[in-house]
């Protein structure tokens, strides 16, 4: 689960008021009787509209003082257009502005709900006409199925008219009596059957209908009808909307409507469970629930509600409400409410969660009224649902899967019974028992796992019990709460679950103040400090681990659960908080430790293996970080070494073995000695050699970078690099990977004779011409600036300057790779840790400068100045991982400080313009964000020393083929070239010219490469086509320039095999033909695009062709040219006539 969860911005007040007015009061000034135009201006601002809501969707009430000014004018209009719309029929309006005129109501209705916004509704009695007369129109916009919202918002208002007490009968004439309530039905039945939010409005207004005094014997018929509806029909939403009705009819009608009908409304609840179909849906399940649960509740008496709060609490925890003795604890309880609360408890079981919640809340509602001893027995029922699958599980773990449901459900009843203080204090061994096994409830299943609900169902409960739980009653159960709480808030994987862990135990320190340390311990892992996993494990739980109370509880949690989760991260997060809680007491805790997870190395499952070596390894760096004496430190670290034999060798070499390989190399990195390694093989642990060489090759990555550090660990304390990059160097990739990983790592101080070698395999790993793999490569240059660092405290004595500016021409050499396979563009991974590598090293090269005698030699100024280009260019290109990582670089360069002699010759060149651009201002969106990028990149082109590798990289990005790169970059260079002046000027640093002609200068270099040849077409077509290069022939390099172009787009294209390339080409041709000159002298190269041998390069042409010369004015008639082009049958082989024509065409008519 992602851990970085946005927390939403609160408001204050309603502070978009006036910009809400002013955007519903443009849509409401519209005629609904004219269509809209073509533009998208409505819409848009219909958008807007709802954007706003939506930002006070979570405190909608914010809307409240206000809400009157806005929906009366919106439900004056519609009140309105449906009078106009009954006197004149055949005049039914724009179908579109009337649409958006409800969905404004209606998103009144989505933020506040219906019951606040329908008290701004027109409720006289008159509109009652209006309203039926509208919904009843055969022809009229209500009918048309994209006016759900107009139905929805109409149906409310006839919902709130029926509520005003008059007779309906005054509508009807003496010979129709009844018609007026008969049409209000059947027009609510029509919409029962439709699955948008008319069928919620059409079951509140059947519902408000039934429930009248004039109307209400129709609640009979309408149960009839529905018994025989869903006994021959399998209908699922009208099904839901039938029992909407009921529901809300049951919930709200009179007491005895309900007890006159109640055997029939449980009747309804039978054929429902007995139609395959209909049960299957959870939703039915849902409302059957709540039917029957309340019918339940309108057949028990209430008093019991109001005289029996048991134990109920106030903030003050010594303060307490008396129970009070319920004076009808013999009432008789009617027969049917046993069988409704065997239907409830099944569906406490039941696989959805919607259907669980409401049948909890059904059980406590039911329980609730009962008497002492019934309500007794529904909670011992309840609990009793913990125990069905727990009577053949050895643990909780192994329990069945299906177990989560009953679980699940049992806790929210339990909690909902608990929130209305009927948990006796006689209960409450048993319940606290039950929930401390559901805190921990995590059952795998597959690649994951499941109980999260019920762990956080476990919190809710313990979160209710404080909150009306008797003080004394809690006391023998503080300790153990206090500690299973925090446990669970701090080293859950959930970050919903941490919170709610957190939420209870904040209500128990609050309300009872029984929790040992408790506003300490709230502190330190209250709601934010929990919402971070990292921050939950490594910074939180050492804290509370200070108190003695919560120490061993979270040790034993970490060792029990953590450490054998089915998550990695959790494992690795879990053994690194094991160390810090040992820092406490290691003495105490620390062998302990090693006792308890040294039996996890014995488990078949890798998962247990894997977690007790990362907490063996975490012990070691623990004893390294407060051991001081060296042979006490050897003697401790070699017990935790030996147990590094518990490991079978077969879990290292069978596949998918990464984990333990891993784990295993970390565990000799941080454990292994040089009494252990002078041992040979009378070594305690024989195949810790083989564990580094089965690390050594593995083809994962992580498994590499443990084995590497494990041998830069032994090469602290031995020698045997030149053995290792002998052995290595000329092996396979994977090992050739391995050993640059390795070569990263070493001891230089105590090894420096291995230095120049590692040096020297690296730079010939990382040539492109080298053999080496992709990954290789990479590893090789990751490995040189790590060496650098190193080797950085006497960098002057290991390196010289010329193998230093070695390094830094190898690493600008890899800005260049571009290799393309399977994967895509995988050089990209070498451009990356290029960019980082550069970064890295002139960082480090300025750090250490007052301790370089000659830093000009070691880091000449031209060199940084092209380090920063060559990131540039990589920070304009097409990738947005490698812009945005170019940029993050880029921007540490730009706050180097320079406090070094002549300083100024390392200044970055344009520094003012750079930090102008990329620093000041608030909007800071980032580099992967083409729209604020390219705009700022093109002005980089008035800096001569970043011009051409920002060109380049500009050009590669206007080539993408992904749009959200290609349309803001041709976009900022469109509006970039119409600011430049056309020939070059003092007062400004780049002209048009000279970008047209640092374009082709770029194209030439590399004709024979597509790759670049076909961005810069793209480029020129971009310009073209936007007719910014029109003035370029009133300069004589500007037609020079133009006729290169030309030449270039022409040369060699019918022995060209890329149609792409043959296609830009094309363009450009055809685009210079609205210049005069080039059309006078050049004309016929448009026919070896017309006639090329590729049938689709001669229709594009012929098509690319037509619609130039039906925009553009050339200055001539192209009629006939533009038939011959449309009668032509391009995809025909015999074309030499066509040629032959059009050639003449072209002549003929630009001579006119």
């Amino acid at each position: 689960m992602a851990e970085d969860v946005p927390e939403a911005k609160l408001f204050g007040a309603f502070e978009r008021l006036g910009d809400l007015i002013n955007l519903q009061q443009s849509i409401l000034e519209l005629d609904l009787y004219e269509e809209p135009s073509l533009g998208a201006e409505e819409y848009l601002t219909l958008q807007k509209f709802n954007a706003i809501l939506a930002e006070y969707q979570e405190q909608s009430y914010l809307l409240d003082p206000y809400l009157e000014q806005l929906v009366e004018p919106i439900v004056e209009k519609l009140k309105t257009h449906a009078k106009q719309s009954i006197a004149h029929p055949d005049r039914s309006g724009s179908s579109i502005r009337v649409e958006r005129t409800a969905l404004l109501l209606y998103d009144y209705v989505k933020c506040r709900g219906f019951k606040t916004i329908i008290r701004f509704f027109p409720h006289e009695i008159a509109d009652l006409s209006i309203a039926l007369d509208f919904l009843q129109l055969q022809d009229g916009l209500v009918q048309e199925l994209s006016q759900w919202a107009l139905r929805y918002v109409v149906l409310l208002w006839l919902y709130l008219i029926c509520m005003i007490p008059f007779d309906l009968a005054q509508f009807d004439e003496t010979e129709n009596a009844g018609r007026t309530a008969a049409a209000i039905e059947k027009v609510a039945k029509s919409y029962l059957g439709k699955a948008g939010l008319e069928r919620e409005g059409a079951a509140l207004l059947l519902s408000r209908l039934y429930m009248r005094k004039d109307t209400g014997s129709g609640f009979h018929d309408f149960i009839q009808w529905s018994q025989a509806f869903l006994r021959e029909s399998t209908d699922v939403i009208t099904a839901m909307g039938i029992l909407q009705v009921l529901c809300e009819v049951v919930r709200s009608g009179s007491v005895e409507q309900v007890q006159t009908e109640r055997a029939e409304l449980l009747s309804i609840s039978h054929i429902i469970q007995e139609t395959p179909v209909l049960v299957n849906n959870s939703l039915l399940r849902k409302w059957k629930t709540k039917l029957i649960s309340r019918i339940a509740l309108r057949v028990l008496p209430t008093s019991s509600r109001t005289t029996r709060r048991k134990g109920a609490r106030t903030l003050t925890a010594d303060h307490f409400i008396p129970d009070v003795e319920d004076s009808k604890d013999d009432i008789e309880i009617p027969g049917d409410v046993e069988e409704i609360l065997e239907h409830m408890f099944e569906a406490l079981q039941d696989k959805d969660t919607i259907v669980r919640w409401s049948a909890a809340k059904g059980v406590a509602r039911i329980a609730e009224r009962l008497p002492n001893d019934f309500c007794g027995q529904v909670l011992e029922t309840v609990m009793g649902l913990f125990a069905i699958h727990s009577i053949a599980a050895a643990s909780l773990y192994d329990l069945p899967a299906i177990a989560e449901s009953t679980w699940h459900g049992a806790c929210l009843a339990c909690a909902e019974l608990a929130r209305r203080s009927l948990v006796e204090p006689e209960h409450l061994p048993q319940l606290i028992s039950w929930l401390s096994k559901a805190l921990y409830f995590d059952l795998r299943k597959g690649a994951h796992s499941i109980g999260s609900n019920v762990r956080d169902a476990a919190s809710y409960v313990l979160w209710a019990l404080a909150r009306t739980q008797n003080h004394s009653a809690l006391i023998p159960h503080a300790t153990n709460l206090a500690q299973r709480l925090a446990a669970v808030a701090l080293y859950d994987r959930e970050i919903h679950i941490r919170r709610a862990a957190s939420a209870a135990y904040q209500e128990h320190v609050g309300r009872t103040n029984l929790f040992p340390h408790g506003i300490d311990v709230l502190g330190k892992m209250d709601f934010y400090a929990v919402s971070i996993r990292k921050n939950a494990f490594l910074v939180a739980a050492p804290q509370v681990a200070e108190h003695a109370e919560y120490r061993n509880c979270l040790f034993d949690h970490i060792v029990d659960v953590v450490l054998r989760h089915w998550d990695i991260s959790m494992r690795e997060l879990g053994s690194q908080s094991l160390r810090l809680i040992c820092l406490h007491d290691m003495s105490g805790l620390a062998p302990r430790a090693i006792g308890r997870c040294v039996r996890l190395l014995d488990s078949l499952d890798t998962a247990d293996v894997h977690g007790g070596l990362l907490a063996l390894s975490e012990i070691a760096i623990a004893y390294r970080e407060t051991i001081e004496d060296p042979s006490v430190l050897e003697g401790q670290l070699r017990d935790v070494f030996k147990h590094l034999k518990r490991v079978p060798e077969s879990s290292l070499t069978t596949t998918r073995n990464e984990l333990v390989a891993s784990a295993s190399c970390r565990l000799i990195a941080n454990s292994i000695t040089a009494t252990e390694i002078n041992l040979g093989a009378d070594t305690s642990v024989p195949i810790w050699r083989k564990i580094i060489d089965v690390g050594v090759k593995h083809r994962a990555s992580s498994v590499q970078e443990a084995a590497a550090d494990a041998m830069a660990a032994i090469s602290n304390l031995a020698d045997s690099s030149e053995d290792l990059i002998k052995e290595l160097r000329g092996g396979l990739p994977i090992l050739q990977q391995s050993l640059a990983r390795i070569l990263s790592v070493i001891n230089y101080d105590k090894h420096p004779d291995t230095l120049p070698q590692a040096i020297a395999h690296l730079l010939d790993g990382a040539k492109a011409t080298s053999k080496a793999n992709i990954e290789t490569r990479r590893s090789c240059f990751q490995a040189m600036p790590r060496i650098m660092t190193l080797v950085s405290p006497h960098l002057i004595k290991h390196m010289s300057s010329d193998t230093v500016n070695a390094l830094v021409d190898a690493l600008l050499g890899g800005l260049d790779d571009y290799t393309i396979d399977e994967r895509g563009d995988v050089g990209s991974w070498v451009r990356i840790v290029c960019v980082q590598g550069l970064t890295s090293i002139s960082e480090l090269l300025f750090h250490l400068a007052p301790s370089i005698p000659d830093l000009e030699s070691y880091f000449p100024p031209h060199k940084y100045h092209a380090i920063a280009a060559g990131i540039l260019k990589q920070g304009v290109e097409r990738l947005d991982n490698v812009r945005q990582e170019a940029g993050i670089c880029f921007m540490k360069l730009l706050g180097t400080s320079l406090s070094i002699d002549q300083g100024e010759r390392w200044r970055l060149p344009g520094y003012s313009m750079l930090v102008e651009l990329f620093t000041s201002g608030s909007d800071q969106s980032g580099w992967n964000d083409g729209n604020w990028l390219f705009p700022r990149a093109f002005r980089l082109l008035e800096i001569s020393e970043y011009r051409k590798s920002i060109l380049s990289g500009i050009v590669i990005s206007i080539g993408s083929k992904t749009d959200s790169i290609q349309r803001p970059v041709g976009n900022s260079l469109v509006q970039f070239a119409k600011r430049l002046p056309l020939a070059p000027c003092s007062t400004t640093g780049y002209s048009l010219l000279e970008l047209v002609v640092d374009l082709i200068g770029h194209a030439k270099a590399h004709m024979t490469s597509n790759a670049v040849v076909l961005p810069v077409f793209q480029t020129f077509n971009l310009l073209l086509e936007a007719d910014v290069l029109r003035q370029l022939p009133n300069e004589q390099l500007g037609m020079q320039s133009l006729k290169t172009l030309l030449h270039m787009s022409s040369q060699n294209v019918d022995r060209m095999k890329s149609v792409h390339r043959i296609h830009e080409a094309m363009k450009i041709v055809v685009n210079l033909l609205t210049f005069e000159q080039p059309r006078k002298e050049k004309a016929s190269l448009l026919c070896n695009f017309l006639a090329h041998p590729f049938p689709r390069v001669r229709a594009d042409t012929a098509e690319y062709l037509y619609n130039l010369l039906q925009s553009a004015d050339l200055g001539f008639e192209t009629d006939e040219i533009e038939e011959i082009l449309l009668d032509t049958e391009w995809y025909v082989q015999r074309i030499s006539r066509t040629r032959r024509t059009n050639s003449h065409n072209f002549e003929g008519r630009q001579s006119m």
